[in-house]
C-alpha cells in the first residue's frame, strides 16, 4: 500500500513538473520598448505587477490608469498623503525604502516590469534575474513627454495612450499660453528667484533642471548663479550674496525662520519685501519631477506676475486637473490645501473618485 502511495505521488509530481515546464517553456507575449536611455527591453504586453521605484514616476503610472498594477512602490502615505488619497489601490502595494531593492524580493512579489530613476544601481541586478527594467527619469518638459509616452507604451492600454495624448496637448497649451505673456517681459521685470529644496541642510536647485525651466516659463530668472543641477548645497551667505527678489520654499523644505543663521536671512531682498512663497504639493510636489508640472507653471506665473495672470483661478484649475487626469473630485477646500502644500484632512474627502471613468 505504501509503495502504491509513493508511486501515485511520484506520478502526480511528475505530471505537475511536466505541466509547469510546458508553461515555462511558452514565452510570455512581449514587445520591445526603449527606455529613457535608449536601451530596449522586452516587456509583457499586459504587465500586471509593476515595481515603481522612482518616487516621481508613480504619479505618471497613476495618471495613466495603472494604480492597481503597482505591486511595489517607494512612495508612502506618510510622505505622499494626496497620492494615496487619490489612488487608494497603493495601500495594497508593497512599500520599499528607496529605489535600491533586493531583486529576489521583487521576484517573490511577482513583479513583471520595473521602472527606475536615472543612474539606478538596482537595474542590473533586476535584469539579471529576468525582470525587464526601464529607466524612466526625466529632466525637462521634452523628456517628461518621452517618459510619459514610454510608460503608456509599457502599460499597453488604450486608456493609457489616450490620457498621455490629452495630457501632452494640455501641457503644450499651458506652456504656450504662459510664454505668450511672459516672453514679452524685459529682463528687469523678471524677478530673480532662488528655489530652496531644503532648509536643513540648505540646498537649492540650479540650471539644467525642470525647476529652472518652469521658472523661465513663468517669467522669472533663476538667481542661483553658478549652480548646476538639483538639490545643491549652499550657504545662507551665498544666498545673501545672490540677494534674490523672491524665495520659493519647496513643500518638503522645512520651516523657515528669518532669525536663523544669525539673522542673515533678514538682509535678503525677498525677506525684507515679504516675498517668500510656499510651493504647492499634491499627488507629488508640484515643483519637482511630476505630472502636475502644468499646475506649477500656472501657479508660479500668477504668484510672480499677478497683474499679467489676474484671471487665473488656481483652485478651479487644480480641481479640473484632478478630475480629468486623476479621476478624483476635489472640493474647493481640498484644492486650497494642495495649493498651501498641506495634507488632506480626515474629513476632507470631497466626493472621492469619479465613478464610471476608469477611476483608480
Amino acid at each position: 500500500m505504501r509503495q502504491t502511495r509513493r508511486w501515485g505521488m511520484g506520478v502526480i509530481g511528475a505530471l505537475l513538473l511536466v505541466a509547469f515546464s510546458a508553461h515555462a517553456a511558452q514565452p510570455q507575449a512581449t514587445r520591445p520598448v526603449a527606455d529613457m536611455t535608449g536601451q530596449v527591453q522586452q516587456v509583457p504586453r499586459q504587465p500586471r505587477r509593476i515595481a515603481d521605484l522612482w518616487f516621481a514616476h508613480n504619479e505618471l503610472t497613476i495618471m495613466l490608469g495603472a494604480a492597481d498594477r503597482i505591486a511595489v512602490t517607494v512612495d508612502r502615505p506618510a510622505t505622499r498623503p494626496w497620492m494615496f488619497r487619490v489612488a487608494p489601490a497603493l495601500y495594497h502595494a508593497i512599500g520599499v525604502n528607496g529605489p535600491a531593492v533586493n531583486a529576489e524580493s521583487l521576484l517573490q512579489a511577482g513583479v513583471d516590469v520595473a521602472f527606475v530613476p536615472n543612474g539606478s544601481a538596482t537595474a542590473a541586478a533586476l535584469r539579471a534575474v529576468g525582470i525587464p527594467v526601464l529607466v524612466a527619469g526625466f529632466s525637462d518638459v521634452a523628456t517628461l513627454r518621452r517618459s510619459l509616452d514610454m510608460t503608456a507604451q509599457v502599460i499597453g492600454t488604450a486608456q493609457a495612450r489616450d490620457v498621455a495624448q490629452s495630457y501632452e496637448a494640455m501641457l503644450d497649451r499651458v506652456v504656450h499660453d504662459t510664454r505668450a505673456r511672459t516672453d514679452t517681459l524685459p529682463p528687469g521685470s523678471r524677478p530673480r528667484v532662488v528655489h530652496i529644496q531644503s532648509l536643513h541642510p540648505l540646498r537649492v536647485d540650479g540650471r539644467n533642471t525642470i525647476i529652472d525651466e518652469w521658472l523661465s516659463i513663468a517669467g522669472a530668472r533663476n538667481a542661483a548663479d553658478g549652480v548646476d543641477g538639483n538639490m545643491k548645497p549652499v550657504s545662507v551667505e551665498q544666498i545673501a550674496a545672490w540677494n534674490p527678489d523672491v524665495l520659493i520654499l519647496g513643500p518638503d523644505s522645512g520651516s523657515f525662520d528669518p532669525a536663523a543663521d544669525g539673522g542673515v536671512w533678514r538682509n535678503i531682498a525677498a525677506v525684507k519685501a515679504g516675498r517668500i512663497l510656499h510651493n504647492p504639493s499634491g499627488v507629488f510636489p508640484w515643483d519637482r519631477y511630476g505630472s502636475e508640472f502644468p499646475l506649477q507653471v500656472a501657479w508660479a506665473a500668477q504668484m510672480l506676475h499677478p497683474d499679467l495672470f489676474a484671471s487665473t483661478n488656481m483652485v478651479e484649475q487644480t480641481r479640473a486637473f484632478y478630475r480629468e487626469f486623476f479621476h478624483y473630485d476635489l472640493d474647493a477646500a481640498q484644492a486650497g490645501r494642495i495649493l498651501a502644500g498641506l495634507p488632506p484632512l480626515d474629513d476632507a474627502i470631497g466626493t472621492g473618485p469619479v465613478t464610471g471613468t476608469g477611476a483608480h
